[in-house]
This record gives structure tokens, C-alpha cells and sequence, in this order.
């Protein structure tokens, strides 16, 4: 069995300015790579300064390609029914290129209603604004006459097409990117249905994994990434110390949403968003729990919604290293350490 690829997810949240937000991003996902990290993924917001802090991925993940050698670098995700297709074909196909082959491109339909309107696209058209400029960036890619023209792509990346994922929390979307032999992406956490809120994560998306296998042409294999929200510390309760105001403001968001919450306590956060959070013992023993973990090809760790400070990330870096990720890759691991109280 091949082993699984681990990668690290910053969504850029840390409470300092742009510049510095960029800065240690950097750095981080510099950190991951020395510590052995195969990818490094970031997440694309626009104007929404509290949901995440890059608005140009591509342009970011240039820089970081800049400072890092063999960690792959991918979008987690560009919102493609806001882009114009052919720029992203283009921006893609220099950055694969500027990086020695290691973009990964992550896309989906998004998910912030009020940002489609300054790019004159409407939410409820979304899915479909999405269908059509994929059907373009991969018209680009592979070097084809783009829109009924002679134009083709300088330079072509078909290489870029076997290296494209589509993030989705349907069936139908996975079963989509099956048919088409895409990666698929499955999000850290996503709503309950109305009447189950105690349903785990990977009752969710274990179907969704069943969609995108039963579709996949045969012969191509199968390429399957999880997000997940780990926060390791040294300590267990200065873990769920730090953990505690992050996911209190995410609760809140929720509920002023108008989802519905089960429960008010540090655990039913913990539960209801999904996060593994404690010392390398429960974290690993959490995730262990988790069934998608055993059938996915990639897995992606961010602290998001904890939100640690930078030096809290660089040492939760370090303990996946040492203790979970060997796990889940199926090597031996080191030793765990001792249970802190």
C-alpha cells in the first residue's frame, strides 16, 4: 500500500497585518517542509479579513516556491466562478513551471455569498459559472484553441491537468470529479443535516468517498485528500487553553448563521467542528478514530479554528512530525511520550 502524503493548511489568520501574515506563512510552511511535510496548501478569501487572508494564492504560493525546494504547493481552494479561466490557465502553468512541477490546483464553487457580487457573478449561479470555467482552464491546459479561436495557451501545462482537485460536500459533486478523474478534496468539517446534529464527520463523507470511487474510470487511480483541523501541544490542557477562544468565536459565527449547536463546553466544539485537538496521545488516538483517514491518498492538517500564535504552529508541526504522521503514513513511529494530565 502506498503511503499516504501529509500536507500542511494555513489559512492566514494570524492577528497581525497582511505583510506579516504572508511572512510567517512562509515560514511555516518552511518548517513543514524540514520537518518532512509532502505539500503545503493555502486557502483563497476575498475582502473577508477574519475568513482567511490571501486573496491571490498564486501569486503567495510563487514566493513560497521561492524559498522551499520539494514541498508540493497547492490551492486549497481558488474560488473558479470568480476567476477568469484563462488567467488562472496561465498564472498555473508559470508557477508549475517557476517551481519545478509542484502546484497542485484545488478548486471549488465557494462558499461566502456576498463576495460574488463586486465580480459580477451571483451565488446562486455559482455551480454553474464553475462547470464552465473548469471546462475552460482545462481547454487551456492541455494547449487546446481556446473559445471558438486559435489562441492555445504559452505555455501549455497539460501536466497540470492530472494535477487538478475539486472540493465538494455532495455525492453528486464527488461522483463529478470521479467521472472526470479528479482529485477530490473533503473539508476539516461541514453542516449536519437538519434533525442529525450528532452525526461524526466521517458518516458525512465516507459516501462521498463511495460516490467518487464507484465513478472513477478504470485504471486511474485514485487521488483523495482530507482536511483536518489538529492542534498538538506538549501539554494537554495548555492545548485546549489555547483551543478554547478560537472555536468560542467560531461557535459564535455559527449560531449567528443560524446553525444550531449541541452544546456550549469546550468538548462540544471540539466535536461539533471536527477538531483533534490535546498532547500526541489525543490527537492521535482522535484521529485514529476517524474511518475516512484509512481511505483517503492525502491528508491536510490546519490549526484553523484554533488559532494559535506562530511559535504554538511551528511546535504542532513539529509533534504531527515526530509522532502522528508516521502513523497515518503506516511507519513505525517514535515512541509516544507520556500522557500529560
Amino acid at each position: 500500500m502506498t503511503a499516504k502524503r501529509i500536507g500542511f493548511f494555513t489559512r492566514l489568520l494570524e492577528k497581525a497585518p497582511a505583510g506579516e501574515r504572508y511572512r510567517l506563512a512562509t515560514e511555516q510552511i518552511c518548517h513543514a517542509e524540514a520537518l518532512g511535510f509532502d505539500s503545503a496548501w493555502v486557502a483563497q478569501h476575498h475582502f473577508h479579513e477574519h475568513e482567511g487572508g490571501l486573496p491571490s494564492p498564486l501569486l503567495f504560493l510563487a514566493h513560497a516556491g521561492a524559498h522551499t525546494r520539494k514541498i508540493r504547493l497547492g490551492t486549497a481552494i481558488i474560488t473558479l466562478p470568480m476567476e477568469n479561466a484563462i488567467r488562472v490557465a496561465e498564472d498555473a502553468a508559470v508557477l508549475d513551471l517557476l517551481t519545478g512541477g509542484r502546484l497542485e490546483l484545488g478548486l471549488g464553487s465557494g462558499g461566502t455569498p456576498g463576495s460574488f457580487e463586486p465580480f459580477g457573478q451571483t451565488f446562486d449561479q455559482r455551480a454553474e459559472t464553475f462547470a464552465e470555467n473548469l471546462a475552460v482552464l482545462q481547454q487551456g491546459l492541455r494547449g487546446a484553441p481556446l473559445q471558438q479561436t486559435a489562441n492555445c495557451l504559452y505555455p501549455a501545462a497539460p501536466q497540470l491537468t492530472d494535477k487538478l482537485w475539486i472540493a465538494t460536500f455532495s455525492a453528486e459533486g464527488a461522483e463529478r470529479a470521479g467521472k472526470a478523474g479528479l482529485g477530490l478534496m473533503l473539508s476539516r468539517t461541514q453542516p449536519r443535516p437538519a434533525g442529525q446534529p450528532g452525526l461524526a464527520l466521517d458518516e458525512l463523507q465516507n459516501p462521498l468517498i463511495d460516490a467518487y470511487l464507484a465513478a472513477l474510470p478504470a485504471g486511474t487511480e485514485p487521488r483523495i485528500l482530507a482536511s483536518r483541523t489538529a492542534f498538538v501541544a506538549d501539554d494537554r490542557q495548555y492545548a485546549r487553553k489555547i483551543a478554547l477562544p478560537g472555536l468560542t468565536a467560531q461557535a459564535e459565527g455559527y449560531r449567528q448563521s443560524g446553525h444550531q449547536l449541541r452544546g456550549e463546553t469546550l468538548d462540544d466544539y471540539i466535536g461539533q467542528f471536527d477538531a483533534h485537538i490535546g498532547d500526541p496521545p489525543d490527537v492521535l488516538a482522535s484521529l485514529l478514530r476517524d474511518s475516512c483517514l484509512s481511505r483517503v491518498t492525502d491528508i491536510s492538517f490546519q490549526v484553523h479554528s484554533v488559532e494559535p500564535e506562530h511559535g504554538d504552529v511551528l511546535r504542532s508541526l513539529e509533534l504531527l512530525s515526530r509522532y502522528i504522521t508516521p502513523v497515518l503514513r503506516n511507519t513505525a513511529p517514535e515512541s509516544l511520550p507520556e500522557r500529560s494530565l
